[in-house]
């Protein structure tokens, strides 16, 4: 019997770009934002750190993931779930991130920190915010709780995890391959493991609340806490001070005190969810729906950088015009790198480098001149080779 002549299938929206696996959306995308992270994210943080890490969470991480999905047809907003959902998701996710910080990433960093060799702990996150004026500091704030919770789960969990569920895989190896990429991407070798169960948090609040906001906001709090804490033991002081306070503690509380605060994070976190899952608008079953391939027109690739190219061009040349003096400073302090200094490194060192931060102040603020910067600097420099030599 002869066959029957097909029905003509509908027509395709004008410009869209057949890519109809998402899991192949996600590894290309993964593989691109990896390139520009480690090039163009790389050389525009090392200029100056505040203005790099807003840079690379929006020109990289957002940018790439929002061009990618326009241009195969994929609405960015209702793909990654992004649409707004009311306050209330957000209340619990930030609610959820901070009891999680307390009852998991802290105990993980810890046994990391004590188990971990040396040479692993070169990554020293806190060096951001050291040497930074009061406005760095408040971008560097604002990029870490801000920027980077929003750009890093639209793109983690919104493209590459949303990419790797079903029929990929199953839901849960999605939300543990992303969570694995999202730590490695971090290249933090001690806070690789705390980062994974970070990633498995917010994948899983994506996946159970079936909105990306609640992941955000869990994002959000965990990198705000950790900065407060972080300011909070600078202004404490790690020295005497809190070596005496810590001596004039008992063994017991020293022991315990961690683990009535571990405790108490567990109860918080797994009572916000038994909370959650009474509530059907909070906690779903199964996984959220991923928008059809063919959903958009897709303009050119042209079309669709093009705008991003011009912002960032905007941006780094507003860099060079308002801050040109701090550029040639980040510039010396490439060219004549120094080791960063022990916590028990002599006091007379110490008060050298406190000096030559107060150097680099005054010649940010017009003080004095770049070379007596320059020249200080490669003062402690040679005197750092001598010491290693002997």
């Amino acid at each position: 019997m002869d066959e029957l002549p097909s029905s003509p299938s509908a027509p395709e929206p004008p410009g869209l770009v057949r890519v109809r696996s998402a899991r192949w959306l996600a590894v290309l995308s993964t593989l691109i934002v990896l390139v520009l992270y480690g090039t163009v994210g790389f050389a525009v943080q090392s200029l100056n750190i505040p203005f790099g890490l807003w840079f690379t969470e929006v020109f990289v991480f957002l940018a790439v993931g929002w061009v990618m999905l326009r241009r195969t047809g994929r609405p960015p907003v209702a793909y990654t779930h992004l649409e707004p959902r009311g306050w209330g998701l957000l209340a619990f996710g930030f609610a959820l991130g901070l009891a999680n910080f307390f009852a998991f990433v802290v105990p993980i960093q810890f046994a990391a920190q004590a188990l971990a060799p040396e040479s692993w702990k070169v990554m020293d996150v806190s060096q951001i915010f050291r040497g930074q004026t009061s406005l760095e500091l408040a971008l560097i704030i604002g990029a870490v709780s801000i920027a980077a919770p929003v750009c890093e789960e639209f793109f983690f969990r919104g493209v590459l995890q949303q990419g790797l569920m079903p029929p990929a895989f199953s839901p849960q190896r999605a939300v543990l391959l992303t969570a694995v990429v999202f730590s490695a991407f971090h290249m933090d070798p001690v806070g690789f493991l705390a980062r994974v169960e970070l990633g498995m948090l917010f994948g899983l609040l994506l996946l159970r609340t079936g909105s990306l906001w609640p992941g955000i906001a869990a994002h959000s709090a965990n990198n705000l806490i950790s900065t407060l804490l972080y300011f909070a033991a600078e202004r404490v002081g790690a020295g005497a001070k809190v070596q005496a306070q810590a001596e004039a503690a008992s063994p017991l509380m020293q022991v315990l005190a961690p683990v009535v605060m571990v405790l108490l994070g567990m109860a918080c976190f797994f009572g916000l969810l038994l909370a959650a899952r009474r509530h059907p608008s909070f906690w779903r079953p199964g996984s959220p729906e991923r928008v059809a391939a063919e959903a958009l027109p897709a303009p050119s690739l042209a079309r669709l950088i093009a705008p991003w190219v011009l912002a960032a061009t905007a941006a780094i040349g507003g860099l060079v015009l308002v801050d040109s003096r701090g550029l040639e400073l980040q510039q010396v302090d490439l060219r004549i790198p120094l080791q960063p200094l022990a916590d028990d490194a002599p006091d007379a060192a110490q008060a050298e480098r406190t000096a030559l931060r107060e150097l680099r102040a005054k010649v940010r603020r017009g003080e004095a001149p770049l070379s007596e910067y320059r020249t200080e600097r490669a003062r402690l420099k040679e005197r750092e080779r001598g010491a290693a030599l002997h």
